[in-house]
Formats: structure tokens, sequence, C-alpha cells
């Protein structure tokens, strides 16, 4: 009985259970003299994936390797892609202006698939993560993230279901079709792209290795613009939340004046000022105009920089995709507001915006500053 209880410690040291956990032994080398000398390990050397050390008295603590490092990177990159997805479904359900029955039954289908879609998100997120951090492949600053990341996940989701408790709402002095509060679809989008802005970064971050650049006035310009430039991206992709939400790409269809003069009158219509900003569509209109001119010179701006700068090959793959990619959804967007806005265009410049964003952290995160 005590055998079969205390079993021989020799026994135990040399099941693979343990030896999980007891780092490798270093080789033995020779001194000139009839002993052998073990070398001491460096610190965080250890013989397995899951790199574990013991701490006497407290138990094991575990830390991640390269290996579990590149599998957390993966999953964040594919959850990021799944965010991707339902913000694109999101975008074609906000396309809601008069409709014939064939496009509601695609809206309604579209909005079903998007509910769908939300929960397997919730689940890409939440089921990993906790499988991960009870293996022990998560640092204490990976956990602070992936548990913030799945707390927008959730916050994600109250956002959307309060969306669909609130229903369409009517103005009563308006004679418009009943719609989604611009309010609430910019919320909702914005919180869609931090998650997938945090999700997209943290899995660059694990995956692409820093380059070591020479900390020069250039690069640090050049940093700063690519991080001006990323913000101008996002808050363009966000105001076409206002302009989809108010129906704002019907009100003026020609470009680049809008109607017959540059700036339009009615652009204050509204009382007060700042409500125009947000309620009025003409000047919902003309603001995402103004920042998609202003994200697109940035854009220029920043690869001219970048071309002054030697840079690793990756670096300028980077930049020269991010150009091509501004100038492109430039094209899109006034394709849709010339073409009146075409559910099939508009998805694609909607879907052309999250692409914009995605190259605009991958720039950033290639100029990232090395820690020491």
């Amino acid at each position: 009985m005590q055998r079969l209880l205390f079993p021989p410690l020799k026994a135990l040291l040399g099941s693979p259970c343990l030896r999980l956990l007891v780092p490798r032994a270093a080789p033995r080398t020779q001194c000139g003299c009839s002993c052998g000398i073990r070398r001491s390990l460096r610190p965080g050397q250890y013989s397995t994936i899951s790199e574990v050390t013991l701490q006497s008295g407290r138990g094991t603590v575990s830390l991640p390797s390269k290996a579990a490092e590149r599998v957390v990177g993966r999953w964040l990159l594919v959850c990021s892609g799944t965010v991707a997805g339902a913000v694109i479904l999101g975008g074609v359900t906000s396309l809601n202006h008069d409709m014939t029955l064939a496009e509601f039954k695609f809206i309604w289908y579209m909005e079903y698939s998007h509910r769908m879609w939300g929960r397997l998100v919730g689940l890409a997120y939440i089921l990993p993560a906790a499988y991960f951090w009870r293996k022990g492949w998560l640092s204490r600053g990976m956990k602070g993230r992936v548990l913030a990341l799945c707390g927008l996940v959730c916050f994600q989701g109250l956002l959307g279901w309060y969306m669909v408790k609130s229903g369409l709402e009517e103005k009563p002095d308006s004679h418009d079709i009943p719609r989604v509060s611009q309010y609430r679809l910019a919320a909702h989008l914005g919180s869609a792209l931090v998650l997938y802005c945090a999700s997209l970064w943290t899995s660059l971050s694990l995956l692409l290795p820093q380059h070591k650049l020479p900390e020069t006035r250039q690069l640090l310009w050049l940093r700063r613009c690519a991080h001006g430039t990323a913000g101008l991206v996002f808050l363009t992709a966000l105001s076409g939340a206002f302009v989809a939400g108010l129906d704002a790409g019907l009100v003026y269809n020609s470009f680049p004046k809008m109607g017959e003069s540059w700036i339009p009158e009615d652009l204050f219509t509204f009382s007060p000022i700042l409500k125009n900003v947000f309620e009025n569509p003409t000047m919902v209109q003309f603001d995402h105009r103004i920042l998609g001119i202003t994200s697109v010179t940035a854009v220029t701006v920043l690869y001219f920089l970048s071309r002054r700068i030697p840079l690793p090959r990756r670096t300028k793959m980077a930049a020269a995709t991010l150009l091509a990619l501004a100038y492109t959804q430039v094209g899109l967007g006034i394709s849709t507001l010339l073409m009146y806005v075409p559910t099939p265009l508009a998805a694609t410049h909607q879907s052309g915006s999250l692409a914009l964003l995605s190259v605009a952290l991958w720039l950033m995160n290639e100029l990232r500053r090395v820690p020491k």
C-alpha cells in the first residue's frame, strides 16, 4: 500500500509529466581535471515548448515560449479575421435606404447572418482564451490583454443587443423612413474597430520579428506620421457610420463639388451648430469627404517620407501597399457617390476602409521601437 501511494522518487523523476517541469541539464565541459563541471543555465533557458520554472515554496509559474507565442498570435489573427467578417456583414445591413422586396430579403438574411456570426466571434475569443490560460501559454502581460479583448467582445455583444432592442428611430418632425440611430451605429462600429485593431496589433507583435532600426530623427518623424495616418484612417472609417446611418451618400451625388458649389449652403441648417456635425446629412457627407482627402494626402506624404529612409524590404512593402489601397479606396468612394450608392459597391467601399486600416496598423507595427 505504501509503495502504491508513495512511488519511488526515481520513478517519479523519470515520468514524462514531471520531466516537463525540470530544466534541461547543461552539458558537461572539460576543465582539464578529472571532474566534469556543469555549465550554468541562462535565465529562461528550458527544454520544453511550454517553459516552466520552479520556485521554492511556490510551486510552478508558467511562461510562454516562442512556439506558444506563435500559437497565440495565430489565434488572435484568426479572431481579428472573424471581427472583420462581422464588420463587413454589419456594413451591408446598414445600407437600408429605399428597397424593393428582393433587396429587403437580402438585407434580412445579411442581418441574420450578422447576428449568428457575432456569436461565433464571441466563442472564437473566449473558448481558446480559457484553454491557453489553463495551459499556461499566456504571460502576465498577455493575460491582461486577453482579458481586455474578451471584455471588448462582451461589450460589443451588449451594444449589438441594445441596437436590436431599441429598434428603428422615427423622428417626429421628419418624413424620412425609420432607421437605426446613427449614434448607436457609430458606437457599435467604433467598438468593433477597436477590438479589431487591438487583436490585429497583438497578433502582429507576436508573429512578426521586430526590426532593429537606428533611432534617427527621420525615423522618429516617420513613426509619428504613421501613427497620425492610422488615426485619420480610423476616424474616416468611423465617420462612415454616420454617412450610412443618415443616408448621407444620397444627398450630393457629384464630385469634387457638392452640387454647384464647393461648400453647400445647407451646411449649418440645424441649431445648435454642433448638431450639424452628427445629424445634418450634408455636413456628415462634407466631413467624410474632407477626412478621406486628408487621409489619402497623409498616406502619400508618409510614403514619400519612407522612400528617404533605408528601411527593410517588408516595411517598404507595407508603405507601398498602404499607398495603393488609399487611392483604390478614394476611387471606390467617388464611384459609390456618383452611382447613387449601389449596395455592392458601397459594401466594397466599406470593406476597403477596413483593409486600409489593417495595412496602416501593419506599417505601424513594422516601425515600432524595439524595447531595450
